[in-house]
């Protein structure tokens, strides 16, 4: 039996928009449009002080969505800026937080579910604006994921910050995974960057996948959200 996975990755701007406003509601109309299972978010806290997140967990939870405890900061949705949430109904097994080697705090997350019955792995991250430093924090990424006992089909998704479109920070995944051309999803006003990416191992068959390009989205964030629809 096959089984289907929808992934978006955004980076929500600390939910403010190009009016200037933080709008949470606004963020999560957009998520509503795509209606993924899994949704992995960029700087989904404050960068100072108790690193609130800016998106209320009450809302979260009014929508079909519920977000997966990192076990950081109490009021934080993520680490570093990197939060996950998942449709209800999808189960959480493990997760764990990196840090990732920086001149700026930089992290990564990762999640293990259960979905459709297999268990799958999503990783979220915010690469650094070094291009050094973003192949060091790759590399960092992939050796985590190599120390673990159990593999299972993986997708990576995030800001890359990486304006190059095959090379760069791209060379470090190479046998077994697939860089996804989703789109141009930067600045959000008009796009000519490919910043966002989604990187999955090849179990998955990519049926789709694109940048979200909604009214609502163009207004939201500086980026625009990509997604893809996986099938195993």
């Amino acid at each position: 039996m096959s089984v289907s996975l929808k992934v978006v990755s955004y980076n929500i701007h600390k939910a403010v928009g190009l009016d200037r406003k933080r709008d949470p509601d606004r963020i999560l109309s957009v998520l509503a449009e795509i209606d993924a299972d899994v949704v992995i978010l960029q700087e989904c806290d404050r960068r100072f002080g108790q690193r609130q997140s800016v998106l209320p967990r009450a809302r979260i939870e009014d929508s079909h969505y519920r977000p997966v405890p990192l076990d950081t900061r109490p009021g934080s949705l993520g680490w570093h800026g990197n939060g996950v949430l998942v449709r209800k109904g999808v189960e959480v097994l493990e997760t764990s937080v990196l840090t990732l080697p920086a001149l700026e705090p930089r992290g990564a997350v990762r999640v293990d579910l259960r979905h459709g019955g297999k268990r799958v792995r999503v990783v979220g991250m915010h690469l650094d604006l070094s291009g050094l430093m973003r192949r060091e924090q790759a590399m960092h990424v992939l050796d985590h994921l190599g120390r673990l006992d159990r593999h299972c089909p993986t997708v990576l998704a995030g800001d890359t910050n990486e304006w190059a479109a095959r090379g760069g920070v791209f060379r470090c995944f190479r046998e077994g995974w697939s860089v996804l051309d989703s789109g141009r999803s930067f600045p959000t006003r008009r796009p000519i960057a490919r910043l966002d990416r989604l990187i999955v191992t090849d179990h998955w068959h990519v049926e789709e996948t694109k940048v979200h390009h909604s009214l609502l989205a163009s207004r939201a964030s500086d980026h625009l959200p990509i997604w893809a629809a996986l099938r195993l």
